[in-house]
């Protein structure tokens, strides 16, 4: 076998090894009774351990990511950005593992394909952040929604789910053509759908300057679709609420994470000369989706619905940071503020879903926000995790939401756009009335709330709640690692 065939595949061996894993538990799955699909569950998280195994020692080993950089003719590269990514992602899969098990058992809907569809969701995932060619970021984003289409609508017959799974996949695939069209502009305009390659035609001017900022243009809204950026966000509340809860709380981290790893890999590496051109569509589309996320927050009586306006605005917070990307001197804390906020998003997003799935009842009942009323007196350990996630989605301190958002209005200030800091500052006041809102129902009304004692879901909650406030007093080494994933993007 040539070494560069085997430099290759060692460079992706943590989606082999991943997307391997979940084709054996397809069929070990066949022989574990229905009754005992929790050995199923182990198998998947023991999978996401091996996996991040892999790309903690492809991280840990001197120099060898630089000699898997142009794998597969330069269609997949291997750098921090990339493990830093994989790692997150791999540690959502974990966490979703534990808010999935006792909820599937609960709903009627435990099955082991459950397990199989999120494991080569992530893997999809996790291609997303190494794909350094605009094929492979295509083919990755199909590898990585194709089973959420379908878990999205595991909760079969219930027709919400089987709503959700439709509107997710009609609108996804309409998204995707969007991404395709962009992606053929692109070559039209230099010859190549490379991102290195791209970059050498826009240095050398050897391009079509309109079919070039056109294909880019298309591109965004593709990758937009997946982040629920405005006003690509039409489908987020609906397919949140529809979705079984376990999935939703997977999907707003996993699909956001991988969606905006492939926009920074893009736009900072192929289309860094077109910033002065795509900055100001960067600060609208931020502002926008940080305005319309949190004021359509405010009507929401569902809490599902509210936590998808809520993923809607920190997409908007997230996209801030790319607006001065193009900056010499700011790109790479522009990149670091969005991988260190990606972060802290997904810890807070898992400690309130964890949350709503203890209080969610058969036929969707316990979702409205009135159903929390009590809860600060019944069961104030779990009232505690819910206000630390609204004060951290708010960004009141000690929370790592805080530390995140600090983050991110510096670099913006940094790069010279305060309007746009000042534009989320006071966005984030408004939000403050919806979480704080929640708050205010939890301790100050009376009500008996049923709530769900069940471990994993228990120890899901309390672990991410700790893990907001832990990591937004020790920052700094967090800090240090997303500035250091990036240092080999630029």
């Amino acid at each position: 076998m040539p070494n560069d065939l085997i430099e290759s595949i060692q460079a992706i061996l943590p989606v082999i090894v991943l997307a391997g894993w979940s084709s054996a538990l397809l069929l070990v799955d066949l022989f574990i009774p229905k009754e005992r699909k929790g050995i199923t569950a182990a198998l998947a998280a023991l999978g996401l351990i091996v996996s991040a195994g892999f790309v903690i020692a492809s991280a840990t080993s001197g120099g060898a990511a630089d000699a898997f950089v142009g794998a597969f003719g330069g269609m997949v590269v291997v750098d921090g950005f990339s493990n830093f990514v994989s790692l997150l992602l791999l540690a959502s899969g974990l966490i979703g593992i534990g808010l999935s098990f006792d909820y599937l058992k609960r709903t009627g809907v435990e099955g082991g394909e459950y397990y199989v569809l999120l494991l080569f969701s992530i893997s999809g995932m996790m291609l997303m952040g190494m794909s350094s060619d605009l094929i492979m970021i295509f083919l990755a984003l199909e590898l990585l929604s194709i089973p959420l289409y379908v878990l999205a609508g595991i909760a079969v017959p219930r027709e919400s789910s089987e709503e959700a799974a439709i509107k997710y996949f009609l609108l996804g695939a309409y998204a995707s053509g969007f991404l395709l069209f962009g992606t053929a502009l692109v070559y039209g305009a230099n010859g190549s759908t490379s991102l290195q390659a791209i970059t050498a035609a826009i240095q050398a001017n050897q391009y079509d300057p309109a079919l070039m900022l056109a294909g880019a243009a298309l591109i965004l809204v593709g990758l937009g679709f997946k982040v629920a950026v405005a006003p690509f966000h039409m489908w987020t509340p609906d397919v949140y609420q529809g979705s079984p809860s376990a999935v939703t709380a997977f999907m707003a981290v996993g699909a956001k994470t991988a969606g905006f790893a492939a926009i920074l890999r893009v736009f900072v590496l192929a289309f860094p000369a077109l910033a002065i051109d795509i900055a100001p569509v960067m600060w609208g589309l931020a502002a926008l989706t940080m305005i319309l996320g949190n004021f359509a927050a405010i009507a929401q009586k569902n809490i599902k619905r509210l936590l998808a306006y809520s993923s809607i605005a920190h997409a908007g917070y997230i996209l801030m940071a790319l607006v001065p990307y193009g900056q010499q001197g700011v790109s790479a804390s522009s990149i670091a503020s969005a991988l260190f906020y990606l972060v802290a998003y997904a810890l807070t997003n898992f400690a309130a879903w964890a949350v709503v799935i203890s209080l969610e009842r058969a036929n969707e009942g316990g979702l409205n926000l009135d159903d929390y009323a009590g809860l600060g007196r019944k069961r104030p350990a779990l009232a505690a995790v819910m206000a630390v996630a609204m004060l951290s989605f708010t960004g009141v301190p000690p929370t790592l939401g805080f530390v995140g958002k600090f983050f991110l209005f510096r670099t913006v200030m940094e790069g010279g756009y305060v309007g746009l800091a000042l534009i989320g500052v006071l966005t984030s006041l408004v939000s403050a009335f919806y979480y704080l809102r929640v708050v205010v129902i939890m301790y100050m009304r009376d009500g008996e709330p049923e709530v769900r004692s069940e471990p994993w879901l228990q120890a899901m909650a309390y672990g991410s709640a700790i893990g907001v406030v832990a990591l937004s007093i020790f920052a700094a080494p967090l800090i240090y690692l997303a500035t250091q994933a990036v240092l080999k993007l630029l």
